[in-house]
């Protein structure tokens, strides 16, 4: 999917379905950034039959791994509006079915990767705070091999999409 089709599809439904101080330029950036370094907008499994689906990547989880999609649903911050979420695209609120749908579902993927912005207590990264964007995204996503080398790229084409 090319990021304009992420900007001008898949952010009007997600941000319609989420309160509105969520939509926000720092907020489209960063979920730009991350997509871009989680699948590049490409893949919506992991590669190698991995267990993160989504163009963010969202691992299942549980209470033992805390994996993406668990801690979306069980963090109070994000719960009832994830809940809510689910509601609204015809899905069940059970971890493992969030967690199937968003091989199919990219306005929920999209929702739950916002939402997953909101745990951390810090303001998200302005356009011009790579260095910041790069440690909201390791504290998020907590990647197993995180790629630092592509994120000055990834980061940088965020902010072109976002900011022209």
């Amino acid at each position: 999917m090319r990021l304009s089709e992420v900007r001008n599809i898949v952010f009007p439904e997600a941000f319609a379905l989420l309160s509105p101080g969520l939509n926000s330029t720092e907020a489209r950036i960063q979920l730009l950034a991350i997509g871009l370094q989680e699948s590049k907008f490409w893949y919506r499994a992991q590669l190698g039959n991995g267990p993160a689906r989504g163009f963010w990547q969202f691992e299942e989880g549980n209470a033992k791994s805390k994996g993406g999609v668990w801690g979306v649903a069980n963090h109070p911050k994000t719960a009832d509006r994830l809940k809510q979420v689910c509601r609204a695209r015809g899905v069940a609120f059970d971890v493992k079915t969030i967690w199937a749908k968003l091989e199919t579902d990219d306005v929920l993927a999209c929702c739950l990767a916002r939402l997953l912005l909101m745990i951390d207590a810090r303001p998200l990264p302005k356009a011009n705070e790579r260095q910041k964007a790069w440690d909201t995204y390791i504290f998020g996503w907590r990647p197993g091999r995180p790629h630092p080398e592509t994120w000055a790229d990834n980061h940088a084409a965020a902010v072109m999409e976002i900011l022209g």
